[in-house]
C-alpha cells in the first residue's frame, strides 16, 4: 500500500520506491530506503509529516503515492 494511506502513529517497513531514478536517489537521501522504517507522524492539507531515521521530513502527497510499504 502507498504510504499515503498509512495511519497516523503506525511504524511501517518500506517494501518498494517508485519512480525514476531521479526521484528514487532524492528519497534515499532523505532517508527512505527499502527495509527501512516509516513513521506517519501528521497528514496537513496534502503534505505528510514522517518519521524516517530519527527525523522529521515533510514530504508531497504525490511522493508518498511512490513509497510502498
Amino acid at each position: 500500500m502507498p504510504l499515503e494511506f498509512a495511519n497516523a502513529g503506525e511504524t511501517n517497513v518500506i517494501k518498494r520506491i517508485g519512480g525514476g531514478a531521479e526521484v528514487r536517489r532524492h528519497l534515499a537521501a532523505l532517508g527512505f530506503v527499502v527495509g527501512g522504517t516509516v513513521t506517519v507522524l501528521n497528514s496537513m492539507g496534502g503534505d505528510l509529516i514522517v518519521g524516517v531515521r530519527e527525523s522529521r521530513v515533510a514530504i508531497s502527497r504525490e511522493m508518498a503515492r511512490r513509497i510502498m510499504v
